[in-house]
């Protein structure tokens, strides 16, 4: 958000969420390149400096947030893929907060990062609802209790009792599932089960690039 806060607003409505979960789909390498770059060219490298921005950044977040403006009902502001409500823009952050402590708890070889149940919440429902926006039907009911489920999935759709394709899995897998950090068929029938001829979802993910 600092990059982009004193940005002009792009004259285009807001944008969604969901619309953010998207572009990601074909943004993830230019992101990272820019972060690569960033760290290598002006940092050098050099770890303290890089935490040393990522507080400073953090710092001018929340001065935005916390400013009169930043209290504003229904405030909009620019980011990388056009304007967005602020509230919906920190939804998107939490997504990224937990997706990323996730990652850098597997890099350090530690347990599961405890993370905050609303912020799990947040995420799983997220990353379910964009699932279901991004292949959109309702042959397959996606199952992420105790936060989420939304039907996906072009075929019949059922109208009663149990669906014929039930794909169910745990808050932290189906995020993990959703963002590309783990692989379908290494949690099938373990941490994850999924019943009928059109639940292999594997061929729709990730959600998020």
């Amino acid at each position: 958000m600092p990059l982009h806060l004193r940005e002009p607003l792009p004259p285009q409505p807001p944008i969604t969420p969901l619309h953010w979960a998207a572009s990601t789909r074909t943004a993830a390498a230019a992101i990272n390149a820019t972060a690569v770059e960033l760290v290598a060219e002006q940092f050098a490298g050099d770890a303290a400096q890089v935490s040393g921005e990522l507080d400073r950044q953090i710092g001018e977040l929340w001065k935005a947030v916390d400013s009169p403006e930043g209290r504003e009902p229904g405030r909009v502001i620019p980011m990388r893929f056009g304007p967005m409500a602020l509230a919906d823009f920190l939804v998107t952050r939490l997504v990224e907060t937990v997706v990323h402590a996730d990652d850098l708890a597997a890099a350090l070889g530690l347990p599961d990062f405890p993370h905050d149940p609303f912020a799990l919440a947040s995420t799983s429902r997220l990353l379910a609802d964009a699932f279901a926006a991004q292949v959109p039907g309702g042959a397959v009911e996606l199952r992420i209790p105790p936060y989420a489920v939304v039907q996906a999935v072009e075929g019949p759709r059922h109208t009663r009792g149990t669906p014929p394709n039930v794909v169910e899995t745990d808050p932290l897998t189906w995020i993990r599932l959703a963002t590309g950090r783990q692989e379908w068929s290494a949690v099938l029938d373990t941490a994850l089960t999924a019943s009928g001829e059109r639940s292999d979802l594997s061929a729709y993910l990730p959600v998020l690039g």
